[in-house]
């Protein structure tokens, strides 16, 4: 954390289920850097879905990163139908606490993680419909279908895993790609997401790594390397499909 923040990263992703609150609260505290500004993102367990356990939850939340706000507050994952006769209406409680601190000014800007149209749909007849949805995308998931329901409805897509938890980074048609442009798979992917209108979230616990994954403004990817690397087939991901997870 204190890498990069010295590094120049002002967004900040973390969240309960993490366990890491407490720790990026800290590296926050030392880096001398003004609290707004930085982004903090974090989110909601499953846990903790539902009006009340919402709102206590955010409330140790922000007790661990020892701040009096936070930028983003997520919902971590949706309840399904697998799981829950009632899902929608577990996602819609949830909602309704992230909506009442929203309003009351202690978060700015709410939305979900791994949601898919089906999930959004219910959110969308709210008072405040979600901002933000963080899912898994890289080279070979580009989840056309929920990125194109989000840009629909003005929904910004966040990119979790966008180096594919690495598998992405000895794949050889991005490797070929990437040394055209002089530069790692790892920048391309991030370039990529950028490119196609999202927000990267890389993660690293390697410092020179942490610096490296900076260095993607200085290139563009042609029209027909994107073409290329969207039309990929499916070649490594989490698995995790959120209309039937179990946790």
């Amino acid at each position: 954390m204190k890498t990069a923040i010295e590094a120049g990263y002002r967004h900040i992703d973390t969240a309960a289920a993490y366990r890491n609150e407490e720790s990026v609260g800290k590296a926050i505290r030392e880096s001398g850097i003004p609290r707004a500004e930085l982004f903090i993102t974090s989110k909601v367990w499953n846990t903790d879905r539902g009006y009340e356990s919402t709102l206590q939850a955010f409330e140790k939340t922000l007790e661990k990163l020892d701040t009096d706000y936070l930028d983003l507050y997520l919902i971590h994952w949706p309840a399904n139908s697998t799981q829950f006769e009632d899902w929608a209406h577990i996602n819609l409680e949830t909602w309704r606490a992230m909506t009442d601190l929203y309003k009351a000014g202690r978060i700015r800007a709410i939305g979900v993680s791994n949601f898919l149209p089906k999930h959004l749909e219910p959110l969308m007849e709210t008072e405040v419909k979600p901002m933000v949805n963080q899912i898994e995308y890289h080279p070979g998931q580009m989840q056309e279908e929920t990125v194109g329901y989000c840009e629909k409805n003005g929904i910004l897509i966040e990119a979790w895993s966008p180096l594919g938890t690495g598998k992405m980074l000895s794949n050889e048609t991005l490797m070929a790609i990437a040394e055209k442009y002089n530069k790692s798979v790892a920048h391309l992917c991030i370039r990529w997401c950028m490119q196609n209108g999202t927000l990267p979230l890389p993660k690293s616990v390697t410092p020179s790594r942490i610096m490296d994954n900076l260095e993607v403004f200085d290139f563009e990817i042609s029209d027909a390397d994107m073409q290329t690397i969207n039309q990929m087939e499916y070649f490594g991901g989490s698995g995790l499909n959120p209309d039937t997870i179990d946790f």
